[in-house]
């Protein structure tokens, strides 16, 4: 059994819960969230937790104990306190810039790059180098900020790229002469 799956998610006061099945609907002070998952696992609210549990004895409905216990715990974490990740633009001419709902980068291509921005995000760009992605779904800020990233991944020599605040940067060392 999944040791994660077994723990209940304690539900702040702020956060209304309602389910429908396998659907789970969470309302807080930053927005509402809606989500529904596969008919393996039962999901039931007892008293101010959520508790999920297999609804079958098989290796998928355990494994999906714990996947659906850890997505449901950050939709109340996003709904509560929200998601961010900043991501940092190193490179001679690299900058970014907002246009409205595009987010305006220029890479050192021959082109700029245009990247459309999803509802239900926040893209703030700070000295023209630093950027925020905010929201309330985990699951889109991430993958905005990986999307963003797949642009211009960084480099090991001179670490020229985007990289997103926290992630390893390998460095090797240049070509030496002699």
């Amino acid at each position: 059994m999944s040791r994660i799956g077994k723990l209940p998610i304690t539900i702040p006061e702020k956060v209304e819960v309602s389910l429908d099945g396998t659907k789970v609907t969470l309302k807080g002070p930053k927005g509402t969230l809606v989500k529904e998952f596969a008919s393996v696992v039962e999901i039931a609210q007892v008293d101010n937790h959520v508790e999920v549990k297999p609804s079958e004895e098989t290796r998928f409905s355990y494994a999906m104990q714990g996947t659906v216990r850890s997505i449901i715990n950050g939709m109340v974490i996003g709904v509560t306190e929200g998601f961010s990740k900043k991501l940092f633009i190193n490179g001679v001419g690299f900058r970014a810039n907002l246009q409205g709902n595009i987010l305006n980068l220029a890479l050192g291509y021959s082109h700029p790059i245009n990247h459309p921005i999803p509802e239900g995000v926040t893209v703030t760009v700070e000295e023209n180098t630093k950027v925020t992605v905010e929201g309330i779904d985990k699951q889109v800020v991430g993958h905005l900020a990986a999307q963003i990233k797949a642009y211009y991944p960084v480099e090991p020599y001179k670490a020229k790229g985007i990289h997103i605040e926290g992630d390893y940067i390998r460095r090797k060392e240049g070509k030496k002469t002699a």
